[in-house]
């Protein structure tokens, strides 16, 4: 389970997530784009939802549970940078696209 600290505020999700989040976050702030971020509380949590403002200003961690990163696939990233330019900002949502994983630099890819 790793964690995304903002504004020194931990937020729990699993490290998959995590990583495909934190490459579209990263995307949008260094453009200098600011979005809201939203999800629905774990099972374990009281039942609702969270939303906060991500802004390039307020202190951003990501801390991973596992030592190597997770393969990401690009779908999933393009999904997350889609909805962050929707009025509603990014939704967190599982995974639920079955692709490949993002081919690494300087690999051919095949049709």
């Amino acid at each position: 389970m790793g964690t995304l600290f903002y504004a020194d505020q931990p937020i729990e999700m699993d490290d998959r997530t995590l990583a495909h989040l934190k490459v579209a976050v990263v995307t949008k702030l260094r453009r200098g784009e600011s979005f809201t971020l939203s999800w629905t509380h774990a099972e374990d949590a009281p039942v609702g939802r969270t939303t906060i403002w991500m802004h390039e200003s307020i202190p951003l961690r990501f801390e991973f549970a596992e030592p190597q990163p997770p393969e990401l696939h690009r779908e999933w990233i393009e999904e997350i940078l889609r909805s962050a330019n929707t009025t509603g900002g990014i939704q967190l949502t599982a995974e639920h696209i079955e692709t490949g994983p993002l081919p690494e630099l300087g690999a051919e890819v095949s049709a």
